[in-house]
């Protein structure tokens, strides 16, 4: 099941077409407000009454064109001001190659700058999201150089890949920000864990490898990007052993999914953000999402018939 859902994400005739059609629109709104930046900050003020904290991601990827690029950019300078007129606890995160990686790496760190200056004037962290394993060593090279001139920086992770270890231990001088996530795209056993079981070790001690930075006087922000509250659960258990409070940590899990338990972690004084992506270019995201827990599947058919 997996490995279809990830071959009809990267299928092009089915990306054109599936979208279109009503069931598909209707069964994506189990995992998104809406489509347009209102809907994800309606959505946002509702959490934030909760206690649940946000981040916005605009669904796309791999512009083609730098005005593409660079009117990615400009939409997220008015979302981060419009979190902070809404006065939500919001950030954002982006795919380095909506902002035009592709085509301009220079043009898109002038890009990453402006967003991460922005995002310091409202005191939050501007992210930067992981894409496929050929971007892997691109984008941490990049995250370095951003930090270097905006601290307030954050890079996402992926637990499947060999190599996370080593970055890890790479990034901690540099008083990281990291969202820890298992892992959505189809990768080779010679790059990536494939089973479960190797995910899951490797994603607990990636997250044990983190808080110890933070124990010896690292400044590190961990985010556990999963909904495997059983792993979340574990590594609140590591953190009291190092001496770390719940709030050592931050659980971020995408809208939609597992709310009860989103609520459940808060009123146990764990530090929750939801994940609320929006955008019109959601079929392969959609797509990796079933993939990455295959039960999503069942509920995205009562979307269906419901």
């Amino acid at each position: 099941m997996r490995a279809l859902l990830l071959w009809m994400a990267r299928n092009r005739w089915l990306r054109e077409h599936l979208p279109r059609l009503w069931f598909a629109r209707r069964a994506v709104r189990r995992f998104m407000p809406g489509e347009d930046a209102a809907s994800a900050l309606a959505a946002a003020e509702k959490f934030k009454a909760e206690g649940i904290r946000s981040e916005f991601t605009r669904l796309g990827e791999n512009v083609t064109t730098l005005d593409e690029a660079d009117a990615v950019a400009e939409h997220y300078l008015g979302l981060l001001d419009d979190i902070r007129s809404r006065d939500v606890d919001g950030e954002v995160s982006v795919k380095l190659t909506q902002l035009g990686y592709d085509l301009d790496v220079d043009r898109t760190l002038a890009h990453a700058q402006r967003l991460a200056e922005r995002a310091a004037e409202h005191g939050r962290t501007f992210w930067l999201d992981m894409e496929g394993s050929a971007y892997a060593d691109g984008t941490v090279a990049f995250y370095e150089r951003l930090k270097a001139t905006s601290p307030n920086t954050g890079l996402c992770l992926q637990s499947y890949l060999h190599r996370t270890a080593a970055d890890v231990q790479r990034l901690l001088p540099l008083d990281p920000a990291i969202r820890l996530v298992k892992g959505a795209y189809a990768e080779p056993a010679t790059i990536a864990y494939q089973s479960r079981h190797d995910v899951d070790s490797n994603y607990v001690a990636l997250a044990v490898a983190l808080l110890e930075g933070a124990k010896t006087g690292r400044q590190v922000r961990l985010g556990l990007g999963t909904h495997d509250v059983r792993l979340i659960e574990q590594i609140g258990e590591h953190a009291a052993a190092l001496g770390l409070p719940k709030t050592s940590f931050e659980v971020q899990m995408l809208y939609g999914i597992r709310m009860d338990q989103q609520r459940r972690l808060v009123r146990e004084g764990y530090l929750v953000r939801n994940l609320i992506s929006y955008g019109e270019a959601w079929y392969p995201w959609y797509m990796r999402r079933l993939a990455e827990r295959p039960a999503n599947v069942i509920f995205a058919l009562r979307q269906i018939i419901g």
